[in-house]
């Protein structure tokens, strides 16, 4: 990749800028180990939310709020939020900075749990958005839950699909890899689905259920 090529990807992953609560929730990720979604992926969650006028959105994987406060961002002003994470420790640093945002408590429902789990306790069709960045071994779990949770024209979100460079890399790579690999193919290859790849973050899957 050229040198301005990169600058130029550096640009558009920091062209929406980010406030205090969203730079809090960062750090609370990062003392705890945690990936958060890059500016640019928050940014681009933020119009796919938007861009579907979404009022019920599902989020897998938590973590300390920064993916949620981007997706509320975008929502409707009376869109709920549904985010499950099997950490509640970390649920709380999201509440936190969901409130520090100024939303409404309403405005989210927190479930603690493994997502396959609680997935299946949710409504079919009754989703607008389905945003998946939890555990990559389960991602093909997640699109079929997801096919389940959406209604006709809404999107399914996938993070982290290039798996820092490894997806594309020919040599010998862990099964969650692999996942991330069949997860492509189903998605690219579904006759139910309109399906884009962004090369924002670390590689943003989308598509749109017909």
């Amino acid at each position: 990749m050229t040198g301005n090529r990169q600058t130029s990807w550096a640009f558009a992953d920091a062209y929406v800028a980010e406030d205090e609560v969203l730079r809090w929730a960062r750090d609370r990720a990062r003392e705890a180990g945690l990936r958060s979604v890059s500016p640019g992926t928050g940014a681009a969650l933020r119009l796919l939310a938007a861009s579907v006028d979404a009022k019920a959105v599902a989020e897998i994987g938590t973590g300390t709020g920064v993916s949620g406060i981007h997706l509320l961002h975008g929502m409707r002003p009376d869109g709920v939020l549904t985010t499950v994470d099997p950490e509640p420790e970390h649920q709380q640093f999201a509440r936190q900075a969901f409130r520090a945002c100024g939303f409404a408590s309403n405005r989210a429902r927190f479930i603690p749990g493994r997502a396959l789990d609680v997935l299946p306790r949710l409504a079919d069709a009754g989703y607008d958005l389905v945003f998946c960045d939890g555990d990559r071994q389960e991602v093909m779990d997640y699109l079929a839950e997801s096919l389940r949770l959406l209604r006709p024209g809404g999107l399914v979100v996938f993070e982290g699909v290039f798996a820092n460079g490894r997806t594309v890399d020919s040599g010998p790579q862990p099964t969650e890899v692999l996942r991330l690999r069949e997860l492509l193919r189903a998605v690219r290859e579904s006759q139910e689905l309109v399906p884009s790849l962004l090369p924002v973050g670390d590689g943003l899957l989308c598509a749109v259920k017909r």
